[in-house]
């Protein structure tokens, strides 16, 4: 049942994600109720506001200026993400947008500046960081389960998308390292800290769309430890991340996107034998929902804006350094 104070909820997009995962999820909390729907399309806006609720409203203009939305969801295509965060924070209103928050390094710095200016919330839905099997991950390596950490590795990978997917689209910022790259990027980020360097990147280009469709990046902490991360959209399915110490391996399967009934099992590989740890099931889209619900009604942080801009300038290293393969191409890919 939803509370008085519940976080009032307007939705910019009629994403996939948002019908699969994002508002099942919000159904469940009362401390969010969604109150508006937009989208290019009004059918697709009456659809989703029967489904889960609110009023389906003729624009997404429109919805910003309605009194009765607290908060936005933009879950829009990567490349439209800055123009609604901007136009929604000059609203006055709270912004809970898709990842990557933007698709370049310096609108991500002056959207978060924008948010700080004016006291509102702006987070990135990266909902697997507030997945609780991440946090039984950093308990075991507190302990000392693999001994001192050493390297990591990340892989998220898919097969081919149909050919009309937005993802193919460069003019919206498609592409497999906004998309899939920003998943394990993050996790390292997770556990060697925000100040890595990307020492080394390939992204391969696809032979009929203007997009990277895989790529691989090595970095590098500042205290010398490494990371090597994978993903790409030509991929037998694999979403793990590794971390590999001085005694021993966590390996961490279906570490991005888990279903809320997923049952996680971490590995923790040691000399003297393999001991498989069984975590309760998590829904980490309710998890991000309620922590930035919390964080509008001043109950908590929703995360600190360094590590959102830690992330894009991870991103945009990768962009720039590059190198680019397939289709003749070479060279860097100029900071998108």
């Amino acid at each position: 049942m939803k509370n008085e104070r519940s976080l009032r909820l307007g939705i910019l997009g009629c994403s996939d994600i948002a019908r699969r995962r994002t508002l099942p999820a919000a159904l469940k909390l009362p401390e969010v109720t969604v109150t508006a729907v937009a989208s290019r399309s009004e059918d697709n806006a009456r659809a989703f506001a029967a489904e889960f609720g609110g009023e389906a409203v003729a624009g997404y203009e429109a919805l910003l200026e309605s009194p009765d939305v607290d908060a936005v969801y933009v879950s829009l295509p990567t490349g439209l993400h800055h123009d609604w965060i901007v136009r929604a924070l000059h609203a006055g209103k709270h912004v809970l947008a898709e990842k990557p928050l933007t698709a370049r390094y310096p609108d991500t710095v002056s959207a978060v500046a924008l948010a700080n200016s004016r006291g509102l919330t702006l987070m990135e839905n990266l909902t697997f960081t507030q997945h609780s099997m991440h946090d039984a991950v950093r308990k075991l390596l507190a302990e000392g389960g693999i001994g001192e950490l050493r390297s990591m590795t990340g892989e998220f990978g898919f097969p081919p998308l149909s050919d009309d997917n937005v993802r193919y689209r460069a003019d919206l910022a498609g592409g497999s390292l906004l998309d899939a790259g920003v998943y394990p990027l993050a996790a390292t980020s997770m556990f060697l800290g925000p100040d890595l360097d990307v020492v080394g990147a390939t992204l391969r280009m696809g032979t009929e769309t203007d997009v990277d469709v895989a790529g691989d990046v090595l970095l590098c902490a500042p205290d010398g430890r490494t990371a090597h991360v994978s993903f790409g959209f030509e991929h037998g399915y694999r979403c793990a991340y590794t971390l590999w110490g001085s005694e021993g391996r966590i390996v961490v399967d279906r570490a991005f996107t888990p279903p809320p009934d997923f049952v996680p099992r971490v590995r923790l590989e040691r000399a003297e034998g393999v001991r498989e740890i069984v975590l309760p099931a998590d829904d980490q889209f309710a998890g991000t929902l309620t922590r930035f619900a919390r964080a509008v009604d001043g109950g908590g942080p929703a995360e600190q804006g360094a590590d959102v801009v830690a992330r894009a300038r991870l991103v945009s290293q990768v962009q720039s350094r590059a190198r680019l393969l397939g289709d003749g191409r070479s060279g860097g890919a100029g900071g998108r």
